[in-house]
């Protein structure tokens, strides 16, 4: 009964249930309420907001120690939104007050936000009426599908908790530029099994100061973008509808 008194948090992820950035998340939010964790059974980075059909939806309780407590958390079979949604319709005794998805390695700006499950899981959330929040960490492409330990989550973290560390931060908007880049599959034949690859483009040298990519890249401070699920373009809707009912 105690824990159903807390601030109920539900934390989860797109790395998977055995990502370090997870439970230094875990951590951290601890002190700010109970906090219920469910994330992918496994690695499910750049799902974005899907709801794949072919998911098992299967959940399994594990335990995990988080400041020398020991935590029951949840896997789920099915992607970062998937979890979000098993874990408020099944597991959680209660509907979160906020859910976080991160810690993720590596960063999530720019135009391709979308792609990311971190957002992804962020963004059912939101639609679902609930405060989200997603977090990721600026790291080495080598360390975007790995459980490396050799990535210090501890600002990241903090950030996650609270927005008032020593490094310097800024609120910023979304760059329009494609941060990361596809780059050709590495193989002979279209018979060969192959995925198409990315690596940081350099379009975003001469970005604008107020977005999330000149932050992080330029002025090297932590970006905290507002993002909403409304994707309807800023345009004059009344105008549009006039260009397009004209004849010819």
């Amino acid at each position: 009964m105690e824990n159903n008194k807390k601030r109920q948090i539900l934390l989860t992820n797109d790395d998977g249930i055995r990502s370090p950035g997870l439970w230094a998340a875990a951590a951290a939010l601890s002190t700010l309420g109970y906090v219920h964790v469910a994330a992918p059974r496994e690695q499910y980075s750049g799902a974005g907001r899907s709801l794949p059909s072919n998911s098992d939806g299967i959940i399994h309780m594990q335990e995990v120690v988080v400041n020398d407590q020991c935590w029951p958390v949840y896997s789920v079979g099915g992607s970062p939104a998937q979890a979000v949604l098993h874990a408020v319709l099944e597991i959680m005794p209660q509907r979160p007050e906020l859910v976080v998805s991160g810690i993720n390695y590596g960063e999530n700006v720019g135009s391709g936000v979308t792609v990311s499950g971190t957002v992804g899981a962020a963004m059912e959330a939101a639609s679902n009426g609930i405060s989200a929040l997603a977090v990721s960490l600026e790291t080495d492409l080598a360390h975007h599908m790995s459980y490396s330990t050799d990535v210090d989550f501890s600002a990241a973290a903090h950030f996650t908790a609270s927005a008032t560390a020593e490094t310097p931060w800024q609120v910023t908007r979304l760059s329009m530029r494609r941060y990361f880049e596809a780059v050709p599959v590495p193989r002979r034949s279209w018979d060969e099994p192959g995925s198409v690859g990315y690596r940081v483009g350099d379009d975003w040298r001469d970005d604008d100061p107020d977005t999330d990519v000149y932050a992080l890249r330029l002025s090297r401070t932590v970006s905290l973008t507002p993002l909403s699920l409304d994707l309807t373009s800023r345009v004059n809707l009344a105008e549009l509808e006039a260009q397009l009912r004209q004849p010819g």
